[in-house]
């Protein structure tokens, strides 16, 4: 199946400097390929349609948006043309002010191997210049033999016997959920995944294996493996639902594994990756934890205060509420535990190795981030250099006629993320204290008024009715962002 940290592709392009109806147009893409014993291998090219970045015009009393969708497939590496579609697609219909995201997916044949999808969106009530991407597809050549599809993860599935749905899998229609992110308020992994050709195994029955592995450690996660004893058939659908309230922060892999009766592997194995935010308790005996010289000897009694704070920007909210409770003890010797505890917990056996580095890390932070007020671990550029890493490029920008002090911050991969961009401003103008005012990157603060902010200090209008987009102000921060 495909890499799965190339699942997911995001098509951002900023459609209009305004910030009353026209915002930025915003769809996610993925594909999933599958297998027909009838019509041969084919791809699901799925579309999800952010809703509050889209005009939604009133038609007979609802509101409904209207998207230009263009899509064309070639052949790699020839770069020939094999598939071509175009079309309008309409939203559901929305009766009230509070609109959803909509969601569409294509059915598109494709025999094994290497493909990119070209598509071009456009937001027909709301104008502006078309949205333009690509998704490298890969169709794998194991489908004649004991394979898997890929795992479709839903948003949304039900009974249904609308085979005629752009949805529809089995008796289920199916809408897809795009994101691999998974925070507290989600508690469900409901997955779809077809099993081909178990025919051919030379038994009675096969096993299903499924696991969720960390990413961290390589370890299963005890309560989630699970084994199912299957009936063989040239085409196996499986949906489930897998109870993930008890996992704990941090990323995975689904993995389903087709094994025969000694549980030998037959086949590839479906992959899923995906990451959870769970804030929940986590048991930490920090008083049993027996000192380590080698590791100590980088902390002075001192410092074990400073060294144990720091460490919040990179903990999970759990691990945050430790700390606290250990910093409220006031026992160098605790902090020293509890520093320790931490890293071998996250690093295992390069605990030492990988605490000197973020030691280093810290330093470097408040050197370049501290101020009269915070150390440089608690600024928000220190927090995001830590648990980030250092961006591939900086814009800084400390003088402006029209705009506060601010810093664009560019990393080309964050996980399985790319390009995601972080702006700092300094609107105090004083103690290099800059605060995140926007980031593209999931989980953190999205403030899509973050130029009209940025302008302010020449401009005191709030109106979100202001058409005029603040490139009226003479700023070039637009233009800075959007810089690859």
């Amino acid at each position: 199946m495909k890499n799965p940290f190339l699942v997911i592709l995001t098509l951002l392009v900023l459609v209009s400097n305004s910030f009353g109806q026209k915002n930025q147009m915003k769809a996610f893409i993925d594909y999933k390929s599958y297998y027909s014993p009838e019509q041969g291998p084919y791809v699901d090219l799925q579309f999800q349609y952010v809703a509050y970045t889209i005009r939604f015009a009133p038609i007979d009393s609802v509101l409904q948006a209207k998207i230009e969708v263009s899509t064309f497939v070639t052949s790699e590496p020839s770069g020939d043309t094999v598939y071509t579609n175009a079309f309008a697609l309409e939203s559901p219909r929305m009766r009230d002010s509070i609109v959803e995201d909509f969601f569409d997916n294509l059915r598109i044949p494709l025999q094994p191997g290497k493909y990119t999808a070209h598509v071009s969106l456009k937001d027909i009530y709301g104008g502006g210049k078309s949205l333009d991407g690509q998704v490298e597809i890969l169709v794998p050549d194991a489908f004649t033999n004991v394979s898997t599809s890929d795992i479709l993860i839903a948003e949304v599935a039900s009974q249904s016997a609308n085979n005629q749905s752009p949805f529809y899998k089995s008796g289920y229609e199916i809408i897809p959920r795009i994101s691999n992110f998974y925070n507290q308020g989600m508690n469900y992994l409901p997955y779809y995944v077809e099993l081909y050709n178990t025919n051919l195994i030379q038994d009675s029955s096969f096993g299903l294996r499924q696991q969720i592995v960390s990413t961290q450690n390589s370890q299963v996660m005890p309560g989630y493996s699970r084994f199912t004893k299957i009936k063989p058939s040239p085409v196996v659908p499986i949906i489930r639902n897998i109870d993930i309230s008890k996992l704990p922060s941090g990323s995975y892999h689904l993995t389903l594994e087709i094994i025969d009766r000694n549980s030998k592997t037959i086949g590839q194995t479906a992959d899923y990756f995906f990451e959870r935010i769970n804030d929940i308790e986590v048991a930490e005996n920090v008083d049993e934890i027996i000192l380590d010289p080698s590791f100590q000897a980088s902390l002075t009694e001192d410092s074990t205060k400073y060294y144990l704070a720091s460490l919040i920007p990179i903990a999970r909210p759990a691990e945050v509420k430790s700390i606290m409770k250990t910093l409220k003890a006031n026992s160098p010797d605790l902090n020293r535990k509890h520093i320790q505890q931490f890293w071998v917990q996250t690093s295992g056996a390069n605990a030492t190795s990988q605490w000197l580095i973020y030691k280093k890390n810290v330093a470097l932070v408040q050197q370049n981030y501290g101020n009269n007020f915070q150390d440089g671990f608690e600024t928000d550029r220190g927090r995001v250099y830590l648990q980030y890493g250092p961006p591939n490029t900086i814009i800084d920008r400390q003088t402006s006629p029209s705009e506060y002090p601010y810093e664009i911050w560019h990393y080309y991969k964050i996980k399985t993320f790319s390009n995601k961009r972080f702006v700092f401003y300094n609107p105090d103008l004083v103690n290099n204290a800059y605060r995140l005012l926007h980031s593209d990157m999931v989980g953190e603060q999205q403030n899509y008024k973050w130029q009209e902010m940025l302008v302010k200090r020449n401009n005191s209008s709030n109106s979100v009715d202001n058409t005029s987009g603040s490139s009226q102000y003479g700023g070039n921060s637009n233009y800075y962002y959007k810089q690859d």
